[in-house]
């Protein structure tokens, strides 16, 4: 997986090029600015041989250890926070990882509990844990201003993130953002299939993307999450925030990022739409978006920290 998510960014293909569509939702700025050149800080690409970063674990009284890998850098900080069961080695992790390298920020990459290479039993996970694990690793291992960038579930656990640290994230970049999604999903099953699931205790979800070809999820997992969604009302998040969400998502349908932009206070919004790509985004042209994405954030940042 590591020599395909190395591969999918090797080369620097100009931002026109690419075929997607810029919705702001912000009346001072949106990212169609992304369409004029500009120059990068860096190049957009990664070295052919990567350098090892060491594992380290985080521990937590009364909580499992967390596995976790950073780089140190400057201001502010990128954390990548992973999707449903995926781990920090994945394509859009390490993509990140090596340009933050080249940029000389910092940069952090976890499992959650119960996933990977962190302690804890998968069958005991909640969103409510994981939500945990990802304060952990910001209030622990973080050090000063931080970018969340959020894939799938990710997207949902990096927005609680924000309600309960606006001091520290000040940013977000959502990659088809499932906010509510588990839960959402699993309400839209007929009666008849929800009524079993909650006898039998389980929920096997049918997945394309996990080798099995279906996920097995606890009914008590799903019924945890109805706790943390926040679609339902105003959500009190008031950073910048880019969504970035494939027209061909067969998961979480790309009106859920909109339906998210109308919902958070912010004002600083733009949802960026590409039509060919699917739920996991990692495609070249994916992974090139998101970390022009990234660049342009910290420049964003910079700006406004200048301008204090």
């Amino acid at each position: 997986m590591a020599g395909k998510g190395l591969s999918a960014v090797a080369s620097w293909v100009p931002c026109r090029s690419w075929g997607w569509a810029a919705v702001p939702f912000s009346p001072q700025r949106s990212l169609l600015s992304l369409l004029a050149p500009k120059p990068p800080r860096a190049p957009f690409w990664l070295p052919a041989c990567r350098q090892k970063t060491s594992l380290s674990f985080l521990s937590r009284p009364d909580l499992p250890n967390l596995a976790y890998k950073s780089l140190k850098g400057k201001s502010p900080g990128i954390i990548f926070v992973p999707g449903y069961l995926s781990t920090m080695t994945g394509t859009k992790a390490l993509a990140i990882e090596e340009f933050c390298k080249s940029l000389g920020h910092a940069y952090i990459r976890f499992d959650y509990s119960g996933v990977g290479n962190s302690y804890g039993n998968l069958k005991e996970c909640t969103v409510g844990k994981w939500r945990k694990d990802v304060l952990s690793i910001i209030d622990d291992i973080a050090v000063g201003p931080q970018i969340l960038v959020g894939s799938s579930l990710g997207g949902w656990l990096m927005l609680h993130a924000a309600i309960a640290r606006p001091e520290k994230v000040v940013a977000l970049i959502g990659i088809a953002t499932a906010t509510d999604g588990l839960v959402s999903q699993f309400h839209q099953l007929p009666v008849e299939v929800k009524k079993e699931v909650e006898m039998k205790g389980v929920w096997t979800m049918p997945s394309k993307y996990h080798e099995e070809g279906f996920y097995h999820i606890q009914y008590s997992f799903i019924k945890e999450a109805e706790h943390h969604c926040l679609l339902h009302s105003p959500i009190p998040v008031n950073c910048p925030i880019r969504l970035l969400h494939g027209m061909k998502d067969d998961i979480v349908p790309w009106h859920t990022s909109m339906q998210l932009a109308n919902q958070v206070l912010s004002t600083d919004v733009d949802v960026i739409l590409r039509k060919n790509s699917d739920h996991r985004m990692k495609e070249k042209a994916d992974i090139q978006l998101l970390l022009y994405t990234i660049d342009d954030l910290i420049d964003k940042l910079s700006t406004m920290s200048l301008q204090k």
